[in-house]
């Protein structure tokens, strides 16, 4: 279910995440830059909606979708994907299409925390803040 990832989530540890931003063919001034952004992450349900907001120092995004339905996606990094999100047992993976590329990220929920990796072996861990 999807309740279990609406929180607020702050972001704590990463890896891997100057390589992943290479690999989706962002430039180095946004990698640098996001290199040292901690994103805070809301998560939420609306409705027959999951909202998810990201919120930073560098910009704020947001994005509203139905699961199991494709979307417009304005990233961070000025990608505009066309996106869908699907829970897969108890992880929320989220596929992303622009421009011939493909990136999936898979969202899911261990000891507490939130564990984000791609496919990419980017590995962001965010603790909830409430």
């Amino acid at each position: 279910m999807v309740d279990a990832f609406c929180a607020t989530w702050k972001l704590v540890d990463s890896e891997n995440f100057d390589e992943y931003m290479k690999a989706l063919g962002v430039g180095f001034a946004t990698r640098q830059v996001g290199n040292v952004t901690k994103p805070t992450i809301i998560i939420s349900q609306e409705g027959d909606k999951v909202v998810v907001r990201t919120q930073s120092t560098f910009k704020n995004t947001e994005i509203s979708f139905k699961l199991g339905e494709e979307f417009d996606e304005a990233t961070a990094d000025d990608r505009n994907c066309k996106s869908i999100v699907t829970m897969e047992g108890d992880k929320l993976v989220h596929v992303q299409k622009w421009d011939g590329k493909e990136n999936k990220l898979v969202r899911e929920i261990k000891d507490g925390k939130m564990v984000m990796c791609s496919k990419e072996s980017v590995y962001l861990l965010f603790c909830c803040d409430e």
